[in-house]
């Protein structure tokens, strides 16, 4: 017997140790680095809309092709202890799996293969190029680049309940009216504005899975 039928994935700092627009700031120095991961901590928790900081930190950045490509790569390096693991044992559980990230989805692809999440239930923000792999923007009317994005976006989803949704930021925190609980995960970063709103905190995914899997 399982607790929930449905649980929904953030990426950055979750899924995967690291935060994608913060690796890609530090392809431009030093200072691009600071300026973005101190942007990225006061969105997550919840002191600035992640849609104020979005598009500027893109421009800043305006990656290339293959520095998603690196970027993909660095997740896959980086994905968070017994994820593999916890992930085989919810689908062998028959649990729906979604992955929900205001990341970019050309980066994140690879590791969803890696975890053996199906790309239709990968949403995610999704970056161009020209045909020489220079940056050309991002899905500017994507929910996800918006505070409230991923509660929209897994309202649509028409997932069977109970569901659960698990994420480190305040972003994630927006799911928590649209899904029956919500965990914040604490293992690679704890923002006590996330853990105030949680219904659970866990810090692994064997933690994890001992919640979902009864």
């Amino acid at each position: 017997m399982t607790r929930f039928n449905s649980v929904v994935f953030d990426v950055d700092s979750t899924l995967s140790g690291i935060e994608g627009i913060d690796w890609l700031a530090m392809q431009r120095g030093s200072e691009v680095a600071a300026w973005s991961a101190a942007l990225t901590e006061r969105a997550m928790r919840g002191e600035i809309p992640i849609e104020a900081v979005y598009g500027e930190r893109m421009r800043a950045v305006s990656p290339t092709l293959t520095e998603i490509q690196e970027l993909g790569r660095e997740y896959i390096d980086r994905i968070a202890p017994g994820a593999r693991e916890t992930l085989a044992a919810l689908k062998a559980a028959n649990i729906r799996i979604a992955m929900v990230s205001g990341g970019l989805r050309e980066a994140i692809l690879p590791l969803a293969k890696t975890l053996v999440v199906d790309e239709a239930s990968v949403y995610a923000v999704s970056v161009f190029f020209d045909d020489g792999g220079n940056y050309k923007g991002f899905d500017e009317a994507s929910p996800l680049t918006r505070q409230t994005g991923k509660k929209a976006t897994v309202l649509n989803m028409g997932l069977k309940g109970p569901i659960l949704a698990v994420g480190d930021g305040m972003t994630d925190c927006e799911m928590k009216s649209v899904v029956d609980s919500f965990a914040a995960f604490t293992g690679f970063t704890r923002r006590e504005p996330v853990i105030a709103s949680a219904d659970f905190v866990i810090e692994s995914f064997d933690q994890l899975r001992d919640l979902v899997l009864q």
